[in-house]
């Protein structure tokens, strides 16, 4: 980290110089207040990224609307040597925007309109400042919805969410972002003096899938969509912990159209947020979140009763882009840990695919740690298999407490996904992609996007 500096500032004063005189009106934001907000995320759901990333800023910002604007951005930091970080809506958790060598930060939000759908395959193209729920909202007019979204749907961008996020609500159906057959091509501009519009098809796109914009810069994306099902929200009460667990494992293996199963164990459920006419979980209650089609209906409660759960709540889910009041959603995956936050501050929280079978992993983290870990399930597809996925609630004791608990889940069989680091390889497996590193070499040669945040990039 400490190998990262400012640019100096002549540099700087050129690039700025350059821009402000472009016919393409590209005013550099240079106020320090402006410059801070464009260079944050939501990293500081993270003890360890906090002191990392602090005082890590851009020295100017520009926001584009249309594609020759990037294109002249682009070509003018490489002539000035100038690092470039991208930006979406900035609701990452891992200070993928965080710019740690200064530089220009590139605010794409403006780059939003879709493109594309078509008719007969429901393939979609939009630019990357898409905000995905008012993309999902267009796409419904042709009866079409996007395949997996983050609970931050309502703010977060496409383009964010493909370079920065992994699955979401619909991983239950679809699996993850860069399974085979969901990216399906990029529209990306080079950083180079003289920048390359390039069109590149499934293969060549998927390097840049989950890179944190270290790459290329996208500025169109293809992406197979699914056909629009209303989904009814429903909470479920256990009043069994292990009866809850069962039920989420054996849901996913049956008949019943589901987009999204969480589980959360009864301290977390008990100081969450219920939307508007659901009961608080009461104590010692765990909670079973669902999105399930409308055709389920008739069997899935009776179902879970069987099974010791009770329907405490059923209602239709906001409608995109428009439903008022707090969508179940936005109760999963890190809003959880957003909400447990708010009350909690001094907690943190992991991520790790579970071994199967389950419990033995969870029944020995709760005798080691006690109410240290509290457990929030997530249900996914990974391989083709219904899974089940962890992002537990953990009390911060320091980072050598929190290195235990990831090693003690890995020698149990979990697959962690450390979200306390700021490379693409070590939040992931751990293993260097050479795929990304040509990618990197071949539209980005200097090394000038994200730099820092692509462990393979040697140059």
């Amino acid at each position: 980290m400490d190998d990262f500096r400012p640019v100096e500032p002549d540099r700087i004063r050129a690039l700025v110089a350059e821009l402000s005189a472009s016919p393409l009106v590209l005013t550099p934001i240079l106020s320090a207040a402006e410059l801070g907000r464009l260079s944050a995320d939501f990293h500081d759901y993270s003890p360890v990224l906090e002191p990392l990333l602090k005082g890590r800023c851009a020295q100017l910002a520009v926001k584009v609307e249309r594609l020759e604007q990037v294109i002249a951005v682009a070509g003018a930091c490489a002539r000035h040597r100038v690092p470039l970080t991208l930006r979406g809506a900035g609701t990452g958790n891992y200070g993928q925007c965080v710019p740690l060598a200064g530089g220009l930060v590139l605010d794409l939000s403006g780059l939003n309109r879709l493109r594309s759908v078509d008719p007969d395959s429901g393939i979609v193209e939009a630019e990357p400042g898409c905000t995905l729920a008012h993309l999902d909202s267009q796409l419904a007019a042709h009866g079409r919805a996007l395949r997996l979204v983050p609970s931050t749907y309502r703010s977060s961008s496409l383009g964010g969410f493909i370079a920065g996020g992994s699955g979401g609500l619909g991983s239950l159906r679809w699996g993850f972002l860069r399974d085979p057959g969901h990216l399906l091509g990029l529209e990306v501009v080079t950083l180079e003096a003289e920048p390359r519009l390039l069109r590149l098809d499934a293969a060549a796109s998927a390097p840049l899938n989950h890179a944190y914009g270290t790459n290329g810069i996208i500025t169109a994306l293809r992406l197979a969509s699914t056909e629009a099902v209303a989904w009814q929200q429903l909470v479920v009460g256990f009043s069994s912990w292990e009866a809850a667990l069962e039920a989420s494992r054996q849901l996913p293996t049956t008949a019943l159209l589901l987009n999204a199963l969480c589980l959360l164990e009864s301290p977390v459920a008990e100081r969450m947020p219920w939307p508007a006419g659901c009961p608080a979980a009461g104590p010692g209650e765990h909670r079973l979140l669902l999105h399930a089609a409308p055709d389920s209906l008739e069997l899935l409660p009776g179902w879970l009763a069987a099974r010791g759960g009770q329907l405490r709540w059923q209602g239709s889910r906001p409608e995109a882009g428009r439903g008022r009041g707090l969508p179940l959603g936005e109760l999963t995956w890190n809003h959880t840990t957003l909400h447990w936050r708010a009350q909690a501050p001094d907690w943190t929280y992991l991520q790790l695919l579970l071994p199967r079978p389950e419990a033995p992993l969870l029944e020995a983290v709760r005798q080691r740690w006690g109410s240290d870990v509290l457990w929030h399930l997530e249900a996914v597809r990974h391989q083709g298999a219904p899974r089940l996925t962890a992002l537990p609630l953990v009390r911060w004791q320091g980072p050598q407490a929190l290195a235990d608990l990831v090693a003690q889940c890995r020698e149990l069989g979990a697959v962690p996904f450390n979200p306390h680091v700021i490379t693409v390889e070590d939040g992931g497996l751990g293993v260097v992609d050479a795929d990304q590193v040509a990618a990197k070499a071949a539209y980005d040669p200097a090394g000038l996007m994200n730099p820092g945040k692509l462990r393979g990039w040697t140059g």
